[in-house]
Parts: C-alpha cells; sequence; structure tokens
C-alpha cells in the first residue's frame, strides 16, 4: 500500500543508526515527505481511507514548496522587466509579508487561499485582493490574484502568500482536500454544507448547482457515468504534468509585443531577460525551461519580417541576429542535458528539424544569400575544406555556434568560484584552486583545466569561416574568452600552466595557430597573443615577445607580388576587400594587430635590440600606413611623457615609423598625409637636429617638392624650431643651408606650385635667391599661369626687387586673354596693379606694359579704369629712388597712351554690338549708362566729340528697330 511504502522510505531515509530520530512523529514526517517528494498518489480520485489521518496532514503539508529560491526565480527577472509596478515581485512579496499585509490563510488539501492588502498610496487608497494557489509534488501549479496582473509569472501578492506558507506554516489552517472532510459527513450534514454554500453564494452558484442535481438525479447523465468526482484541493494524477505555473498566452503574447517593436533597447533587452530566466530553469532542471523556450521560439518564427528579409534578400539587424544565436545556444543547452530522457531528446529534434525546414527559418550566418553549413536552429555540419597545411580542422572551436570553449570553460571554474557576500555593485568572480575529484591531494586543478582548455582554443590554427556575421561572430568570441581569462588572477600554478600551454603552442605544428607554418586563410591570433605577452612577461619575457612576434603576422595580406600600402581610412574599414572580398572583419583584425604591435613597444621601451626586433615585424607584416602611422604616434607618446625626459630609443622608432608611413604614401592617395607630414617634423625636431637634417637631404624620397617646401622645411626654419633645439649659429647656417638647398630643388621640380616658397626660403641667402628668381624666370613661359606669376610678382614687390616684380608681372600679363564680359574676372585687380607697378617705375616700363595690356585684355571698363589712372598722375613719381623723373602728365594723344585709348575706345564700339546683339528692354536703363562711359572715353581724344557723334549715328541707323531705345539714346545723346 502507499502508506507501507511511504514507511519504508521513511525509515531509510530516518536511518535507525541514529537514535535522536526513533519518535514516531519523526518518523510519520520522514514517511509523508517521501509520499509527498515521490508522487505517490496513484489517482485524484483516490482517497486517504488507507492511510492514518496524521499522515495525510504530514503528507499535504510537504507537498507545498518549500524553497524560497524558486518562488524567487518565478517572480524575479523577466516578470521584473515586463511586468508590475517597481519591477521586483519578490521584494515587493516580501515587504507585503514583513508589514502583516497577509491574512486569512486556509489551506485546504493541495489548495492554499488568502487575501493580501496593498497598504494606501499618494494617490491610491487601500485594497485587498483575494490569492488562490493550487500546488501538487513540491511546484506552484497554478495561481490566481484579485489584481488581475497576469503575467509570465507571479505578481507580489501570490509571492507574500507563498512565503506566508512556507516561513509560517504553523500559523496556516491545514484542512485535508475537501473530499476527506466529505467523506466523514452523513447524508443530513452534507444537505446542510450543500444548502449553506448555495444560501452564502446563491447569486453565483445556484444555476450551477441546479444543473449539476438535475444531472446527478437523471440515470443516464454524463456524470453519473464516472465514478467518483473531482476534488480541485486533491492534488494532480500521478500522469499529469507537474510543473510550476507558467501562464503560456503571456509568453506568446510578450514575444510577440517585443518582436513588433524591432530592435530597440527596451524589447532587446526584454528578451535577452526572458532568455536568461530560461537559463535559470534549465540550471535547475525545470521543466518550464524547454516549454518556455518552445513557446518563445513559435513567436520567433512566426515573425513577419522573417519573410520580408528572404523576399528581399537582405540580412536581419545585428540586434536580431543576436538574439537568434542566444535562442540557438539555449536549444543546444536543451538538447545535450545530460538528465532528459531520449524521446524527449528525440521530441525536440523532431521540432528542430521541423522549424529548420521552412523557409523563413534564418540561416546560421544571418543571411539570406551568400555562400554560409545552416538554419539557424539546426547543432551544423562540418564546413568544407580549403586546402589547410597539413591537419584536418573543420571547424574553429572559438566562434563556433555551440561554444565549446565558453561552455567548458564555465564549467571548470563553476566549481572554484568563491560566493560573493558583498552588497551593492556586482564584482569580478573570485576563484580559488579546487582539485580534480579522484586525484587525490597535489593533483590537477579544475582552474588551471579551465585555463588550458581556453588557451588550447584559442590557439587552434582554424580557417576563416564564411559570412560577415560568422567572423563578427569569431571577433566577439575571442574578445568574450580573454574578458574571461583576464578576471583569472595568475598563481604559480596558473603561470606553469600558462608557460606549458605557450610552449606546446609554438612547437605544435599545423594544429596550432602559432605554429612555424599556418594556411594563408589562418584566423589571425593577434588578440589571443595580446593576452598572452601581457600575462607572460612578468614570468618569462624571452618566451612572451616569442609568441607576440610570431602572432604579429597576417597571411592573407601576404602577396607575392610585392609590399605595398593597402592603406584603408583611419576608421578601420579596409580598401582590401577587392583583393580580400570573403574576409569582411579585416580593418578589425588590422586594428588588432597594431594593438598586438603597440602593446609590444609600449613593453619594450629602453630596450632597443627588443625594440629594433618588435620595429621589424611591424614593418614586414603591418600593410596600412594608416596603423602604422598609430603605432608611430602611440610610440612617439610613450618616449615623451610630459615629466620625464624622453626616451630616445623609443623616439628613434617612433622616427623610423613614421619615414616609412611617409614612403608608402607618397604616391598613393590620404586624407590623413598633410598631418603625418607635420607630425614627422615634430618628431625629428624632438629627436634632434641629425634627424631633420637627414630628412631635409632624403626628401625626395619622403615628401612632394610642395609638401617640401610649405610643410617641412618652412616648420624646420621656423623660431620655434630653433628655440626648441637651442642651435648655436653653426647649427643654424647648417640647418638652413639643407633647407635651401632642397627649395631650389622643389623649384626646379616643381616651379608652378614651390617657387614662391623657394623664394621666401633663399631671402637671407643672395646667391640662392638669385638661383630661385632665375628658376622662376625660366619656367615662366612654360609651366606657370598668371596666377601664379601675379602671387610671386607681387611678393617680389613687397620684398623691395620693383624691376624684378615687373619682369615678373610682364611675364604674367603674356599668359592672361579677359573677354570684353569679364568685367569682374578675378585677375583684374592684378592687372591694375601691374600697371600701377610700371607707372610707378616710368615712361619706359610703362610703355613697355601697355602693349601687353592691349593684346591681353578686352574689357572696355578695365581698359579705360587703366587709362584714368595713367593720366591722373606723371609716371615714376613713385618709383626707384635716385631716378629722374620728368613730373609731366602724359598725353593721351602721343604714345604709350595713344595707343591704350584707341584700344579702349575699339573696347567700347565692340562691346556696344555684342551688348545690343541680345538687349531685353529691362536692361535699356543700363545700357544708357554704359554708353554715357564710353562718351568720357571718347572725349580723350583730339577728335574724341566727333568720333562719338558718328558712333551713335550708327548706332541709330543699325538699330533703328529698337526703336524705343534709340529714342533713348536721342534723348541723352542727340
Amino acid at each position: 500500500s502507499v502508506y507501507r511504502l511511504a514507511m519504508a522510505d521513511g525509515r531509510r531515509e530516518l536511518g535507525f543508526a541514529n537514535s535522536r530520530y526513533r519518535s514516531p512523529e519523526s518518523l510519520l514526517d520522514c514517511a509523508a515527505k517521501a509520499v509527498a517528494e515521490k508522487w505517490a498518489f496513484e489517482r485524484v480520485e483516490e482517497r486517504f481511507e488507507r492511510i492514518p489521518e496524521p499522515v495525510q496532514r504530514r503528507i499535504v503539508y510537504w507537498s507545498f514548496p518549500r524553497n524560497e529560491k524558486e518562488i524567487c526565480m518565478y517572480s524575479s527577472a523577466v516578470a521584473g522587466v515586463v511586468g508590475t509596478g517597481d519591477g521586483l515581485p519578490f521584494r515587493r512579496g516580501i515587504r507585503l509579508l514583513e508589514t502583516g499585509c497577509v491574512e486569512n490563510v486556509l489551506q485546504v488539501g493541495f489548495h492554499l487561499s488568502g487575501t493580501v492588502t496593498e497598504p494606501a498610496a499618494a494617490s491610491e487608497p487601500e485594497v485587498t485582493h483575494k490569492v488562490a494557489i493550487s500546488f501538487d509534488r513540491c511546484k506552484i501549479t497554478s495561481v490566481t490574484c484579485g489584481c488581475g496582473n497576469r503575467d509570465i509569472f507571479y505578481c507580489a501578492h501570490v509571492v507574500a502568500l507563498s512565503l506566508y506558507r512556507i516561513r509560517k506554516p504553523e500559523q496556516v489552517k491545514l484542512r485535508l482536500p475537501i473530499s476527506e472532510t466529505l467523506f466523514q459527513m452523513n447524508r443530513d450534514q452534507l444537505q446542510k454544507l450543500v444548502q449553506y454554500l448555495i444560501t452564502a453564494h446563491h447569486t453565483e452558484v445556484l444555476p450551477t448547482a441546479q444543473k449539476l442535481a438535475d444531472e446527478i438525479l437523471s440515470s443516464n447523465s454524463e456524470i453519473n457515468q464516472v465514478h467518483g468526482a473531482p476534488d480541485p484541493t486533491a492534488g494532480a494524477s500521478i500522469d499529469d504534468d507537474n510543473c510550476w505555473h507558467l501562464d503560456e498566452d503571456q509568453v506568446r503574447e510578450q514575444v510577440k509585443q517585443f518582436l513588433s517593436q524591432g530592435g530597440y533597447y527596451g524589447s532587446g533587452k526584454q528578451l535577452n531577460s526572458m532568455f536568461a530566466k530560461v537559463r535559470e530553469m534549465l540550471r535547475m532542471r525545470d521543466s518550464n525551461g524547454a516549454r518556455m523556450l518552445t513557446l518563445i521560439t513559435e513567436q520567433f518564427m512566426a515573425d513577419p519580417r522573417l519573410s520580408l528579409w528572404r523576399q528581399q534578400g537582405t540580412g536581419m539587424t545585428d540586434k536580431c541576429r543576436q538574439l537568434w544565436d542566444e535562442l540557438g545556444a539555449l536549444w543546444v543547452c536543451v538538447v545535450l542535458n545530460p538528465h532528459c530522457k531520449s524521446d524527449e531528446k528525440s521530441s525536440w529534434l523532431r521540432q528542430l528539424k521541423k522549424w529548420g525546414d521552412m523557409d523563413v527559418c534564418p540561416l546560421e550566418d544571418g543571411n539570406y544569400e551568400g555562400p554560409g553549413g545552416q538554419p539557424a536552429l539546426q547543432p551544423p555540419g562540418p564546413l568544407l575544406h580549403r586546402g589547410l597545411t597539413s591537419t584536418s580542422t573543420l571547424e574553429g572551436w572559438v566562434g563556433h555556434p555551440l561554444d565549446p570553449i565558453g561552455c567548458l570553460f564555465a564549467t571548470l571554474t563553476e566549481t572554484c568560484r568563491m560566493d560573493d557576500d558583498s552588497e551593492g555593485e556586482p564584482r569580478p568572480p573570485v576563484y580559488q584552486h579546487v582539485s580534480v575529484w579522484g586525484c587525490g591531494e597535489g593533483g590537477e586543478s579544475y582552474l588551471a583545466l579551465a585555463l588550458e582548455v581556453a588557451l588550447m582554443g584559442m590557439g587552434q590554427q582554424r580557417m576563416m569561416p564564411e559570412g560577415l556575421y560568422a567572423q563578427d561572430k569569431v571577433c566577439r568570441n575571442e574578445e568574450q574568452i580573454v574578458a574571461k581569462l583576464q578576471e583569472l588572477e595568475l598563481d604559480d600554478l596558473l603561470v606553469q600552466t600558462l608557460r606549458k600551454q605557450a610552449l606546446q603552442l609554438l612547437e605544435a605544428g599545423p594544429f596550432s595557430g602559432l605554429g612555424e607554418v599556418i594556411h594563408r586563410e589562418s584566423v589571425p591570433m593577434h588578440t589571443y597573443a595580446k593576452y598572452l605577452f601581457t600575462a607572460l612577461l612578468p614570468h618569462d619575457a624571452d618566451l612572451s615577445y616569442k609568441l607576440a612576434l610570431r602572432a604579429m603576422r597576417l597571411p592573407v595580406l601576404e602577396s607575392s607580388g610585392g609590399s605595398g600600402d593597402v592603406g584603408h581610412p583611419h576608421h578601420g574599414i579596409s580598401m582590401v576587400p577587392s583583393r580580400y572580398p570573403r574576409w569582411f572583419t579585416l580593418g578589425h583584425l588590422e586594428s588588432q594587430q597594431c594593438e598586438l604591435a603597440s602593446t609590444m613597444l609600449t613593453a619594450a621601451k629602453g630596450d632597443m635590440l627588443r625594440l629594433r626586433t618588435v620595429l621589424e615585424a611591424v614593418q614586414k607584416n603591418i600593410h596600412s600606413s594608416s596603423l602604422i602611422f598609430k603605432l608611430a604616434q602611440d610610440a612617439f607618446k610613450i618616449a615623451t611623457p610630459g615629466d620625464h625626459p624622453p626616451d630616445i630609443t623609443l623616439l628613434n622608432v617612433a622616427l623610423e615609423l613614421g619615414l616609412q608611413v611617409m614612403r608608402m604614401t607618397l604616391s598613393t592617395l590620404n586624407w590623413r598625409r598633410r598631418e603625418m607630414v607635420r607630425w614627422l617634423v615634430t618628431c625629428a625636431t624632438e629627436v634632434g637636429l641629425r634627424a631633420l637634417i637627414s630628412i631635409l637631404q632624403s626628401w625626395y624620397t619622403l615628401f612632394t617638392p610642395t609638401e617640401a617646401t610649405s610643410i617641412v622645411a618652412a616648420t624646420v626654419m621656423s623660431h620655434n624650431t630653433i628655440l626648441r633645439l637651442s642651435l648655436d649659429y653653426p647649427q643654424r647656417e647648417e640647418l638652413a643651408s639643407c633647407a635651401r638647398t632642397l627649395a631650389l630643388q622643389c623649384a626646379m621640380k616643381d616651379p608652378q606650385n614651390c617657387a614662391l616658397s623657394a623664394l621666401t626660403l633663399c631671402e637671407k641667402d643672395h646667391i640662392a635667391f638669385e638661383t630661385a628668381y632665375q628658376i622662376v624666370i625660366d619656367a615662366a613661359s612654360t609651366g606657370m599661369t598668371y596666377s601664379q606669376l601675379f602671387t610671386i610678382a607681387r611678393y617680389m614687390e613687397h620684398r623691395g626687387y620693383p624691376l624684378r616684380s615687373f619682369k615678373l608681372a610682364s611675364l604674367a600679363m603674356t599668359h592672361l586673354n579677359l573677354a570684353y564680359n569679364q568685367d569682374t574676372h578675378p585677375a583684374i585687380n592684378d592687372v591694375l596693379w601691374a600697371c600701377a607697378l610700371s607707372h610707378s617705375l616710368g615712361k619706359n616700363e610703362l610703355a613697355a606694359i601697355i602693349p601687353l595690356v592691349v593684346k591681353s585684355v578686352h574689357c572696355a571698363t578695365v581698359l579705360s579704369d587703366i587709362l584714368r589712372r595713367c593720366t591722373m598722375t606723371a609716371p615714376g613719381l613713385a618709383g626707384i629712388p635716385g631716378r629722374r623723373n620728368s613730373g609731366k602728365l602724359m598725353s593721351t594723344d602721343k604714345a604709350p597712351l595713344r595707343q591704350l585709348l584707341d584700344a579702349t575706345i575699339s573696347a567700347y564700339i565692340n562691346t556696344t554690338h555684342s551688348r545690343l546683339t541680345h538687349i531685353s528692354p529691362r536692361h535699356y536703363g543700363e545700357f544708357i549708362e554704359f554708353l554715357s562711359k564710353a562718351r568720357e572715353t571718347f572725349l580723350l581724344a583730339q577728335d574724341g566729340h566727333i568720333q562719338f557723334a558718328q558712333f551713335i549715328d550708327n548706332l541709330k541707323q543699325i538699330y533703328k528697330g529698337k526703336k524705343k531705345l534709340m529714342m533713348l539714346v536721342r534723348e541723352r545723346f542727340g
């Protein structure tokens, strides 16, 4: 019988060897507990008549959950994010319990009821809620609460009543299931009970009572075909589901709601909270874990965006992909759970296969097109071989969908983790060594095994997977594992493990990513090597450098076509994908390579031999100019701390890296080039005079002529540089001589852009200045524009060389052509200035430039402006000191002004005809004013009034069709 079984279990559990527990009450308690925990009820309808009443009561007592942590789990996390009030139902429930808000608690069989009063708040009155809880075999199976807050799990009122039952069981009125009580009553008592019950609740139960009575009195009714009657307080049947209450409709509704909000931060956080709840359930071997995960997955598969993305052939968003990743990882936990039965596993695998076969099921890589091993919800097939060195690694363990390294590491360290009792902010975990079970004293430690597993997995040579998301997952997984490793405090045992594994990685051949030979498309080891380098450095510097230097390689960028700059913009998007379209994360990998190099350079500060070795590795393996420049800047910063003298060893490395950047980017476009050049001069200045002289002397391998003159030489010759270097006179002269030589070489190579800078740099040396001037003159006829020549001419005048300035201005005029309608041309000011210069020098210079003006300028207003200025003062009045000036105003009837006057009148005539061809009435007034200005110029000639009158008569004759305009002409000019 049930009772005998229970007594036998009780005896076993009690252990008669211990005399303290020999009392009958203790034995009954153990028996009752055994019955409750081993699910001894055969049917719902079975009564307890064969079990003594004290045992019956203890069974009912022991069937309520006793673990507060389980109550907490079913009222936290998800409910906290999704549900009610302040988001912490468990804590609120405790507060309600502790403030005496739980009353009228009654347990009838496996049914608990009570009232919970919410205290009055600022704007809300006090309110009392009725709460009812059903339980079975130490699990709460259903809850109802008058607060109406539907949620996946429990509200604070259910928590308060549950905790009351756990903490104060002696204050709970305990009754057997109602069927047991009814069994003890005779017919009169039963009739009395039913009539009182109907009287107390007649408005609610009378129709139901009458209907049931009719059915019971009918001999052939369905109710009379069933033996016995149901009892909601008697607990569940042995074959009924036995799991904690979970509101399935709410799970579906909330997941659907979160997915409909897209990838917003709040909804993603709430879905992750639901995933965390599933993990918590799985950890406690709660069957609701798989049940809840199934409900979540169904909603994910029903997400309407899946079919939209498939139709458009686009990948899902990053946030969505991460959620799918987590979903897949949880199913791995379910399917690989060693405690689940084989039929359950088969059922789940069938379901997963069914989901995986659906068209909308996203691929593991998150995209619907391209080469990427696979539906996200199917644990993946082997990847294709891509010609490995001599090993047959199919898949890397890092970035693998099953996350084997992360799982093993977490499993092995869980045993070693010390509880953190501190309140407030969570702290990094603290671990202690725990010997592997069965190894005995001094055996292996779980913590050392965890470290070894992580080191092996990270160091495994593996191929770069297909697809952007899979590659991104590799990077993220590496960073996650390294973050976990950094939480370990390295003691002697762990350092020993680290050294042993590092040596094995160097010697492990093709299975190791740090072996001597690796495949061209192997995943680089930079992130891993940076961790190893930093961790090993205090304990074995030689080994740490050996590892890091070998890890510096990036074989995919090594091509037989010679090395060159594969530079990419500073924000890390590589230009290389055109050559390596499959390596989507190449920019990130190159940045990691740069980080490793920077870490080594920093550590090697002051050690010339190590610095030289690292420098050679950088020059050999880093192919991006932007990243080498970053390294150079890092080295410079570390080498020049503000409060200490600079470290010359690291400074020289920074300079050498900077020189390499200059050579790499000399013939390629790089938007940071100007910044790079300025930085290099700063770095060379910090190194000293010899470095500056060296870059000046070898400028053509480093800079363009423009950069060399306008930035490099100009900065080197600046007052600040001289002060910074504290140079004496011979040193200053040596530097200036190098700068002048550079300037002349640049002017010869690129006179257009360097001539002015060359003249400026050579000002203080007569011979160099003459040479620079001659270079300009020689280049003027072929390679220079009027704008450049005018600029240099103005500079010569400013420096006190008016005749040279005049010569250059004359050369500039020969390159200029100003049309009749270009009266706002930017060169007009230069022309006026050139004429003013020649006028100030004297009659001969003016006579020389006017023919050039007449040839080049066809704009009447500009010519008349020049003519007017030339007639206002005598030429040569502001000219060269010591030259004789006549002081007489020049006549417009004689050379050289006569030629200018004729050209101006001619320009007015030509312009007038051009304007009249397409004139519109709204420009008539403007045209009359133009003719007025023309008349002023005509009148400067001796017979000017006659010429102008003839000109007007010609206009009236030729354009007589424009009657209104000609009428205006007559009114103004007769």
